[in-house]
């Protein structure tokens, strides 16, 4: 029977049937396709020497500590990170809580104490330009090094580039998503741009209007464009509803209200409140608008709902992580 995967922190012991795998070291936020190739090559190590697959990941993201002062939109929150690797086929994501503590171990300290002492790695992944230790000292020729002397093997990943020829990385997603370009940012990840959240209780203005919507607040920090999407709405229970979102601070009923992801879930009426949903985005429709009162709001909110739907009717998955998260 296969073992559930396991999301677990570093500063605890790692449990003992979980020592002695094949371990990707990165921060993979988004698991894009770059982030994919890297875990491909662990997930293949560790298939070949028939030990678990681990992913060792660092939080909150370093950027957070090092520049506080500049919002990082995080794209993979770590409950999102570990459904994504468990998808993928990992047995564990293994969370290094990062402070300036942590960022001040030397290279052999993270290796010795970290990667042999508490994991125990057999073979170590990672991507080209990997460091790590104090003022970045370990880099890949050092992890090597490192590898040799402790009894681990490593294997370092170049850099993946799509179609065009460009690197993926996680900033360029950052930029398209702020731009509203969310069917492009779902090339660069694999799957659409998902995310999660509690549904929380509105002023229900859109029940009146006849377009019920579930609400969920995001991190401050999502930098996503505020406008009308076309979007699928995936319920705690699996569930999966075709639906469009508005994200923003509806400048027609509240110039001053915080931004929120309102979805009107198509074919669906039911009690939301207080599940745990996901929203994965599909089209960028338009951007928000100041309506003349409440008929006009209502006639647009019309368009936009066939608008989704014919966009939503012919879609089809990207990939299996994709299938796996919006079909």
């Amino acid at each position: 029977m296969t073992k559930a995967f396991e999301r677990v922190s570093a500063v605890s012991p790692l449990p003992a049937h979980l020592r002695g795998g094949v371990v990707a070291i990165g921060n993979f936020d988004g698991v894009h396709r770059g982030h994919q190739a890297v875990l491909e090559r662990a997930l293949a190590e560790a298939r070949r020497r028939g030990v678990p697959a681990l992913v060792l990941t660092f939080e909150p993201h370093p950027r957070k500590v090092f520049r506080p002062d500049i919002p990082l939109f995080v794209l993979t929150p770590p409950p999102m990170k570990a459904r994504l690797l468990a998808r993928l086929g990992f047995a564990a994501l293994v969370e290094q809580p990062f402070d300036r503590d942590f960022a001040s171990l030397s290279a052999e300290a993270f290796v010795t104490d970290v990667l042999d002492g508490n994991l125990g790695v057999t073979h170590a992944v990672t991507g080209f330009d990997f460091h790590f230790g104090k003022d970045r000292q370990g880099g890949p020729a050092y992890l090597m090094a490192a590898g040799e002397r402790h009894g681990f093997g490593v294997t370092l990943v170049d850099a993946f580039r799509d179609e065009g020829a460009e690197v993926v990385s996680s900033s360029r997603i950052r930029a398209l998503l702020c731009e509203g370009e969310v069917a492009e940012a779902a090339g660069l990840l694999g799957y659409r741009f998902t995310v999660e959240g509690q549904v929380i209780g509105g002023q229900q203005l859109g029940r009146t209007l006849g377009f019920p919507t579930a609400n969920m607040r995001l991190s401050l920090e999502t930098n996503l464009k505020e406008g009308i999407y076309a979007v699928r709405f995936r319920r705690a229970d699996g569930t999966i509803h075709d639906g469009v979102a508005s994200f923003g601070r509806r400048p027609t009923i509240d110039d001053n209200g915080a931004p929120l992801l309102e979805t009107f879930v198509f074919d669906f009426s039911g009690d939301l409140y207080g599940e745990i949903c996901a929203v994965s985005f599909f089209g960028f429709l338009r951007s928000e608008v100041k309506f003349d009162g409440l008929d006009a709001l209502v006639a647009q909110m019309k368009r936009d709902e066939a608008e989704a739907r014919a966009l939503l009717d012919g879609v089809k998955p990207l990939s299996e992580l994709d299938a796996a998260m919006a079909f």
